[in-house]
């Protein structure tokens, strides 16, 4: 699998993406090298507002930037993750995914590591670089076998292992459907307090809107629980999808208004295309926040 998204995915990506890796994932930059005016394009959250204060004009802070990056996955290998509907399962496109990011990242001397969660968090991989690793990893999740159907998903318990493991800050992608019982978002907010993080949300298009496809039986991959559905029936077609609607608006609200980044892929839905796109919103809102000085600020920059 690598080397096949090596030849048809990773090159292309590494030359969409080249010189905007600081974009997508940045170091620790914690150490203080220097203070100097404003300019434009200026991350306006590094403004010294002490120093502006004196000097009457805009300052901001220079780091030396630690360019190394530890990178960290966080797995949801629930049950729901082995869904599918047409020739590839969330399963799949989690696995590509990282795969593309860790070996990128790696092939820049980067260090990737992760945390997988079944039932509960039973793997940890620790951060290492190389290609060997990249296997390694891949390894783990692939020859990993499914999560038995017996409990719900308790996304929290993924993320607040992090939080007690994680001591340096870090980037960390957190890969999930996000079908799991209420309370994870608190946990998501605490943990991006102190790391990068991206919400890496699997999705499959049978998830939001069911088709006319007439008696059907529908099993909770969580819970085993299995229904009988009449399909045909447009006014259940029409809950179905009124349900789903409101259940993504409730993620990407929690996702707002914890501050972290969605990355959407979709099981019908091409990786790189899904990569760029999170890369130019991520620019863009570089840019707006560059741009966003207070009124008498923009005058004197």
């Amino acid at each position: 699998m690598l080397k096949r998204l090596e030849w048809t995915t990773i090159r292309r990506l590494d030359g969409l993406l080249q010189g905007d890796y600081r974009t997508l994932l940045r170091g620790a930059g914690l150490d203080l090298a220097d203070l100097r005016e404003y300019q434009h394009h200026d991350d306006v959250r590094h403004i010294d507002w002490n120093v502006t204060a004196r000097q009457g004009t805009p300052h901001v802070r220079v780091f030396t930037e630690d360019r190394e990056m530890a990178a960290w996955f966080l797995l949801d290998l629930s049950p729901s993750v082995d869904f599918g509907s047409g020739e590839q399962r969330k399963r799949h496109v989690s696995a590509e995914f990282v795969a593309v990011l860790a070996r990128l990242l790696t092939r820049h001397g980067n260090r990737v590591g992760a945390m997988l969660y079944g039932s509960g968090v039973d793997t940890v991989i620790p951060t290492r670089g190389g290609r060997r690793h990249v296997l390694h990893l891949l390894d783990a999740i692939q020859t990993r076998p499914a999560a038995a159907a017996s409990q719900t998903t308790r996304l929290r318990d993924l993320l607040d292992a992090a939080a007690s493991l994680l001591k340096r800050r870090s980037t960390v992608f957190v890969v999930s459907d996000f079908i799991s019982e209420p309370g994870w978002e608190r946990s998501l907010a605490l943990l991006s307090q102190r790391h990068e993080v991206v919400a890496v949300r699997l999705l499959d298009p049978l998830e939001l809107q069911l088709p006319d496809l007439g008696l059907l039986t529908l099993r909770d991959a969580e819970s085993g629980e299995q229904v009988l559905v009449d399909t045909h029936d447009p006014g259940f077609r029409k809950r179905f999808a009124r349900i789903a609607a409101q259940r993504e608006s409730e993620l990407r609200q929690a996702l707002a208004t914890a501050g972290i980044d969605a990355l959407e892929l979709s099981t019908d839905g091409d990786l790189v295309d899904a990569l760029v796109r999170f890369v130019e919103m991520r620019k863009r809102r570089l840019r707006l926040a560059a741009g966003s000085l207070p009124a008498h600020l923009k005058r004197v920059a």
